[in-house]
């Protein structure tokens, strides 16, 4: 059996989809954008804060689903241009301590909202 997980306080997605589900000890993070979840206003004022935010809003939903950041095994970072990746890479880092997951990334035209990031990751217990 599958369950949603979502960020308490979260606008809900805008589109068919849940923000995590877990199943089997396996948690599913969809792509998360910088939304903060209390205000639901976008954080841009730049790259660093964006992704500060989408890493508050992973640990959140990993959290809510009652698993820990170093459980996350995989990783995808979706960049609206390759040259905020050195910015993105050093927020990144802070929240994985050792063994940090396996991920891609890659840029893309355009996100959801237009915004500059998007991370999306699974973990296992």
């Amino acid at each position: 059996m599958k369950k949603a997980i979502s960020i308490p306080g979260a606008p809900a997605p805008i589109g068919p989809y849940s923000q995590a589900i877990v199943k089997n000890n396996t948690l599913f993070v969809s792509g998360q954008i910088p939304l903060n979840p209390m205000t639901g206003e976008l954080v841009l004022e730049n790259v660093e804060n964006s992704t500060i935010q989408v890493m508050e809003n992973i640990k959140s939903l990993i959290h809510a689903a009652g698993f820990e950041m170093e459980d996350i095994v995989k990783c995808s970072i979706f960049l609206k241009s390759m040259d905020d990746f050195s910015v993105v890479n050093a927020v990144y880092a802070q929240y994985f301590h050792s063994a940090p997951p396996a991920r891609e990334t890659v840029e893309v035209s355009k996100l959801p909202l237009n915004v500059p990031v998007e991370i999306s990751c699974i973990a296992i217990k």
